[in-house]
C-alpha cells in the first residue's frame, strides 16, 4: 500500500520507489497492477506470519513486523525530519496509528477465529469505505456483489465464532478504511515514501511495549527474528509502499474495492504455502469478488479516461 513537502508542494511528478531510483518500473506497473502486486506480496507473507505466530505470539509478530520495516524503510528513505507543518506531523502520526492497529486488531483476531472469516470481515471496512467514498452510485452495486461475494467466502455466515474475534476483525477492518484515507493523504504531503517511513516509526513504537509484554526473550531467537524480518519484507515495505504509490493516480473508492480481492488473494496463499484447499462455494466467492474489482475500476477508466486521483481532505 508519497508525495508533497509542506512547504512548497508540486502540482505533479511521477511516482517514485522508497529509494527513488526505480520510479519508471513501479510506476510501468500503473496503479491497479501496484495494488494488484502489493495485495499478492501482503498475503502471502501473511501465510508466513501464521507459521510463527506460535514462536513469539500475535502481539510479538506484528512487533517484529512493524519494526523490521521501520528500521528498513528510515534506512532507505532517510526522511527529512525538518520543514512539515503541524498538519503534516499530525497525518503522518493518525496514519502510523492506524497502520499499528490495522496490523495488531488482525492478529490479535487470528488468534481466535480461523484466517478465511478474519480476513473476510476485515474487508468489510474498505467495502464501506468504497460506498461512502463514491460519487457513482453504480460502485454501490460493484461493493454490493463484493460483498456478497466475501459472505459467501465466510461460509454463508458468522454465528459459530468467537464474538471477540468478530470484534477485532471488524476493527481490524475499521483501521484498514483509515489506513487508506491517510496513506493517500500522507502520500501528499512527503516526497517519495518519506511519510510511509515515518509513519511506519511510529507504528513501531506503539507495539514494542505491547511485543516485549507478550513474548519478552522470544523475540531475539534467531530464527525468529529471520522470519519476522520476511514477514516485514512482504507484508508491511513491499506492499505498503506499492499501495502508497497507487493511491496518488487510483480514487480511494476504487481502492477500496480492489481490496476485495484480499480474501482471494490469502485463499490463494493459503493453498501454497499452508496447503488449505479451495471449496466449490470459496471457488464462486473468489469470482465473485474478483467481478466486482473489475467491474469497480472499469466504471473508473470508462472511455479511456484515466483514474483521477484521491480528492484532497
Amino acid at each position: 500500500m508519497s508525495t508533497r513537502s509542506a512547504t512548497a508542494p508540486p502540482t505533479h511528478h511521477a511516482p517514485a520507489s522508497p529509494g527513488g531510483g526505480t520510479p519508471g518500473r513501479l510506476g510501468s506497473l500503473g496503479p491497479v497492477g501496484l495494488v494488484l502486486a502489493g495485495g499478492v506480496s501482503v498475503q502471502f507473507g501473511g501465510a508466513l506470519a501464521v507459521t510463527l505466530m506460535p514462536r513469539a505470539g500475535a502481539l510479538g509478530v506484528v512487533t517484529l513486523r512493524l519494526l523490521v520495516a521501520a528500521v528498513v524503510l528510515l534506512v532507505v528513505c532517510r526522511p527529512r525530519l525538518r520543514g512539515h507543518s503541524r498538519t503534516d506531523w499530525g497525518t503522518v502520526i493518525v496514519f502510523g496509528i492506524a497502520m499499528g492497529a490495522m496490523n495488531g486488531l488482525f492478529y490479535s483476531a487470528v488468534a481466535r477465529i480461523p484466517l478465511g472469516p478474519a480476513v473476510t470481515l476485515e474487508v468489510l471496512g474498505p467495502l464501506a469505505l468504497s460506498v461512502l467514498a463514491s460519487r457513482r452510485a453504480v460502485n454501490a452495486i460493484w461493493a454490493g456483489l463484493a460483498l456478497a461475494g466475501v459472505f459467501l467466502l465466510g461460509g454463508g455466515g458468522f454465528g459459530g465464532l468467537d464474538p471477540v474475534g468478530v470484534g477485532l476483525a471488524l476493527g481490524a477492518g475499521a483501521m484498514w478504511a483509515a489506513y487508506i484515507v491517510f496513506s493517500a493523504r500522507t502520500g501528499r504531503r512527503f516526497p517519495q515514501a518519506d511519510g510511509l517511513a515515518l509513519a511506519m516509526a511510529v507504528a513501531a513504537l506503539l507495539f514494542l511495549p505491547l511485543g516485549i509484554a507478550e513474548s519478552g526473550g522470544r523475540l531475539l531467537n534467531p530464527t525468529t527474528v529471520a522470519l519476522g524480518s520476511a514477514v516485514a519484507l512482504l507484508s508491511s515495505v513491499l506492499p505498503y509502499t506499492l499501495e502508497l504509490l497507487a493511491l496518488r493516480r487510483l480514487p480511494a473508492s476504487t481502492f477500496a474495492i480492489l481490496m476485495s480481492l484480499e480474501p482471494a488473494l490469502a485463499a490463494t496463499a493459503g493453498f501454497l504455502i499452508l496447503d488449505q484447499a479451495l471449496s466449490a462455494m470459496e471457488a464462486a466467492a473468489i469470482a465473485l469478488v474478483i467481478a466486482a474489482s473489475i467491474g469497480a475500476v472499469r466504471t473508473q477508466v470508462g472511455r479511456g479516461k484515466p483514474l483521477p486521483k484521491v480528492p484532497e481532505a
